[in-house]
């Protein structure tokens, strides 16, 4: 389980996370929504490590990773995929694949079949340089990417943003059926509310850097939710 408890986060003099708290569980989806601005990266980089919480605690299956380095957390199974997909533009595709190799031991330095078959068209790209494929095809390779590194915490930052329908609807059935799975937590930020609604198991809004409302799918009110996204 990964738990979040009371975490603040600066920038300088600026405050971006205040006293957020949060849990997300195997066989979960968590979303996180709001608007532009409120904290949402700025919570999922913390717990991937590329930012220093100021207070609180980030736990995961039970050890405090407050303090660990971003590439020892990716060790412990934690992924991120950033907000813009930094893939690495002049490397072919298998070869951006194979950068999630860095963290783990050379037994497992070889990519599963569940990769192709999640992401069938990256099969066929394997040669292809990263700056040329789309953008919704690099966001596939991102979220494959990331999956390469056999992760049980999965973090994604807005992954429907600027992709085509077609291409949405496939990453929602990938992060269906790692779900579905039962061995990884994933952590979701999105502005895309449907989107969110369809996926998720449990849901939290932020403002302003804190969590405002927080509940189960089911209780999920649209209008309220919508209201707390709107600029």
């Amino acid at each position: 389980m990964l738990k979040i408890d009371a975490v603040d986060l600066h920038y300088g003099a600026s405050q971006a996370l205040r006293k957020v708290s949060l849990e997300a569980e195997k066989g979960q989806v968590v979303c996180l929504m709001g608007r532009n601005g409120v904290g949402k990266t700025s919570l999922l980089s913390a717990i991937a490590g590329d930012q220093k919480i100021s207070a609180g605690g980030i736990t995961w299956n039970g050890q405090d990773i407050s303090t660990l380095a971003n590439y020892d957390r990716a060790r412990n199974g934690v992924a991120y995929v950033p907000q813009g997909r930094e893939i690495f533009s002049q490397l072919t595709v298998l070869e951006n694949l194979q950068t999630g190799f860095a963290c783990l031991p050379k037994s497992e330095r070889f990519i599963e079949t569940q990769i192709y078959s999640l992401f069938p068209v990256l099969k066929d790209m394997l040669q292809r340089r990263g700056g040329d494929l789309s953008g919704g095809q690099q966001q596939q390779l991102a979220i494959a990417r990331a999956l390469v590194t056999r992760p049980q915490l999965l973090l994604l930052d807005e992954p429907t943003e600027g992709i085509q329908p077609s291409i949405i609807k496939d990453i929602q059935r990938v992060i269906s059926t790692l779900r579905d799975q039962g061995e990884m937590a994933i952590l979701l930020v999105e502005q895309y509310f449907e989107f969110a609604r369809d996926l998720a198991d449990s849901f939290y809004v932020m403002d302003r850097g804190e969590i405002v409302l927080s509940g189960q799918a089911e209780d999920m009110q649209e209008e309220q939710v919508r209201s707390l996204m709107s600029v």
